[in-house]
């Protein structure tokens, strides 16, 4: 079967593996789209981030819906063909934060497509792949699977936005409108965000973030003095969401968060320097955010019953043999909001 391996930093390979069959109470699918992550493209442009670094070859990829094409031993309540969203979180549900109900944080966490451990955890852009049924959502009929692809990404946003504790009522702002950031504003809306600010660099990513429920929007490339006005007052935004990664909009976002408010870094950028004296004189709690578990599940929900309009994000859909090209589209940020790959199991439907 067709797989999308990462050897080295620009060595994108379409390679062959070998089929796996599902054991006892697992499933294999057919993977339909997937969605190329920045994770993704961290290990393409660079072999990894951080201290991360891969040394073997890698399968990419986690952001993926499928159909289910073999049902293991003793496996009840799915069926062939049916079609569902995946979650690439793979916890052991038995070591002490699984027991706390923190899976994100699970010590041995299986995350597809992680070069944290070694051997690698191979990841999701392959033909067939075998999985745990914990893992495989159904969704409604007439359900676009390509849309059921951002159930990932969008469960990153719901978890960050879990870390804020609650927006009813408040004023947000939102910087890094990439997909993740997107994605966040859908789930700031649904959540009851009174006004949602969104700013980024790209035209593109600021028309999604309007399309996905943001009430203003701020190209700080063309006015990078945009944001001032809302420092009057020691701050004008109760909450703060950086997932750009860039620790100079963290900075600046201190200026514009009022006393007591709340900022969530989503966006890894590497190591920061921070003004430890406005952070403390106005009392300002910054919290991180890093993947999701049960997130997903209301992810797949707000899809299945139509409650989140997905479509905006998804800029590009690219055949699975054309890989290498998907990956260069999706490094372009002035042209591509998600870039996904196509396994020719169903057309898109967006």
């Amino acid at each position: 079967m067709k797989a999308v391996i990462c050897h080295a930093p620009e060595d994108l390979r379409i390679d062959t593996l070998p089929e796996e069959q599902p054991g006892p109470g697992q499933l294999q699918v057919r993977v339909a789209f997937g969605g190329i992550c920045g994770s993704d493209l961290h290990y393409y442009q660079h072999g990894g981030f951080g201290t991360v670094r891969i040394r073997e070859p890698m399968a990419l990829g986690h952001e993926i819906s499928g159909v289910v094409s073999a049902l293991g031993e003793g496996v009840q309540g799915f069926e062939l063909g049916q079609r569902i969203a995946i979650s690439p979180s793979r916890p052991c549900f038995k070591c002490r934060y699984c027991q706390l109900g923190q899976h994100n944080q699970c010590l041995e966490m299986r995350f597809f497509g992680s070069a944290m451990r070694f051997p690698h955890i191979q990841g999701a852009f392959r033909e067939k792949l075998v999985i745990e049924t914990h893992q495989a959502h159904p969704l409604r009929a007439g359900v676009s699977l390509a849309i059921a692809a951002l159930a990932e990404p969008l469960s990153v946003g719901l978890h960050a936005i879990n870390r804020a504790g609650s927006v009813f009522g408040k004023q947000v702002l939102v910087t890094g409108t990439g997909p993740i950031g997107a994605l966040l504003i859908a789930g700031l809306r649904r959540a009851g965000a009174a006004r949602i600010v969104a700013a980024d660099l790209s035209d593109t990513a600021l028309a999604c973030a309007r399309a996905l429920g943001a009430d203003e929007t701020l190209n700080l490339a063309r006015h990078p003095e945009a944001l001032a006005p809302y420092a009057q007052d020691k701050g004008q935004f109760d909450v703060l969401f950086e997932a750009s990664g860039s620790d100079r909009a963290l900075r600046a976002g201190l200026e514009v968060v009022a006393p007591r408010g709340v900022i969530v870094s989503v966006g890894m950028g590497g190591d920061a320097s921070l003004p430890m004296t406005a952070l403390v004189a106005k009392e300002l709690e910054l919290r991180g955010t890093f993947r999701f578990h049960p997130e997903f599940a209301v992810a797949v929900r707000f899809i299945n019953e139509g409650l989140v309009d997905l479509r905006p994000v998804i800029s590009h859909v690219v055949k699975v043999d054309d890989a290498v090209r998907a990956f260069q589209l999706a490094s372009d940020k002035k042209q591509a909001m998600k870039v996904q790959i196509d396994f020719g199991v169903e057309p898109a439907g967006i």
